[in-house]
């Protein structure tokens, strides 16, 4: 009987399991379209660039989370140290991550001695100056920083922070601890938060992708533990579950993911959207990940492109012209250094 049971619960795991390990069967039939372009290059020779957010001119602004240096990179490929920003404090999964880019002024998350925090600057164009501490008190640890930062179509800065490897704080509302944050540019909470807080939602174990679909949805792409990575729909007030669940739960007190992968095929980290897709860039799992979204917003089946070809794959972001800009982050002591990386790929999708 136990061995009926055993064939019984395998079955049922293979047909929830989707192809290259997406875990969680897609809602929707929508065509994922045309694949994308060939990647090119457009820079190399960086360590670990973390974010990369466009100025109105076309040019991106990249962090490099272990040398604390904010570098501009332009469409040809040129790039150039703007600052070494004071303060960082690299360790582990922590140091200058989120990057934020509104009129004349940058944003950055990073690792300080005591907390994670975000400063607001002024950008000069070659510089930045008039640092101002926006929000801080964000705890910090070793593991599960989280870290992205992006505005959003309502004009509100969101951040998402880890739980640093102390589950209970997901849960603890209080807590800024393995939530996605909502604020003004100042850093107050932003008019209409649920709780009147800094806080969004709650329940995350290290979110590390945002990013809104063309009717203002916002997405999140989270680090699981063992079993389940996952893509979450956001709603504000919603908790996600962590540390009680860990994927699909079916429990009415948490939101359940919309896909989910096993952690050997993404551990995921930048999100973007282009061309009616979610596009994410994994760690472990080495590739760039095609979610299609129908109009409603539910997924279709996942596809995984560029498999192996160029390592572990983290920052993803969408340029004005509509081509995707991903960062490679094989120098963070967990990849396998390629000549030329850190490297920085452009994408038509």
């Amino acid at each position: 009987m136990r061995h009926i049971w055993m064939i019984i619960f395998l079955a049922a795991l293979t047909a929830c399991s989707g192809a290259d390990g997406v875990a969680t069967t897609p809602t929707a039939s929508v065509s994922p379209g045309r694949s994308p372009g060939e990647p090119t290059t457009v820079a190399e020779n960086l360590a670990v660039p973390w974010s990369i957010a466009f100025l109105p001119g076309g040019d991106a602004l990249v962090t490099e989370r272990d040398t604390a240096r904010l570098v501009r990179v332009s469409a040809s490929g040129q790039v150039t140290e703007v600052a070494k920003i004071d303060g960082v404090v690299p360790d582990g999964e922590g140091g200058l991550m989120g990057l934020a880019v509104k009129d004349d002024q940058v944003f950055v998350y990073y690792t300080a001695a005591e907390d994670n925090r975000i400063v607001r600057y002024r950008f000069t164009g070659d510089g930045v100056s008039d640092p101002r501490v926006i929000v801080q008190g964000i705890p910090k640890g070793g593991i599960h920083n989280g870290g992205r930062l992006a505005f959003g179509p309502d004009g509100h800065l969101y951040a998402s922070t880890g739980e640093i490897g102390d589950r209970e704080l997901a849960q603890q509302r209080d807590s800024l601890a393995g939530k996605i944050l909502r604020m003004t540019p100042d850093g107050e909470p932003a008019p209409g938060n649920p709780f009147g807080t800094l806080v969004y939602s709650l329940g995350h174990r290290n979110v590390q992708g945002l990013a809104w679909d063309d009717q203002g949805r916002l997405y999140a792409s989270e680090f699981g533990a063992n079993s389940f990575d996952e893509l979450n729909l956001i709603k504000p007030g919603a908790n996600y579950g962590w540390p009680e669940v860990e994927g699909r739960g079916d429990d009415p007190d948490f939101e359940n993911p919309i896909v989910t992968w096993d952690t050997s095929e993404a551990s995921p980290s930048g999100l973007a959207y282009a061309d009616g897709s979610l596009w994410m860039g994994a760690l472990r799992g080495e590739r760039l990940w095609q979610i299609p979204l129908a109009a409603d917003g539910s997924p279709g089946e996942p596809v995984a492109h560029y498999s192996g070809v160029y390592g572990r794959l983290r920052a993803v972001s969408t340029a004005p012209d509509g081509k995707l800009w991903v960062g490679t982050s094989n120098k963070d002591g967990r990849g396998d250094v390629r000549d030329g990386d850190d490297r920085i790929i452009a994408v038509t999708p």
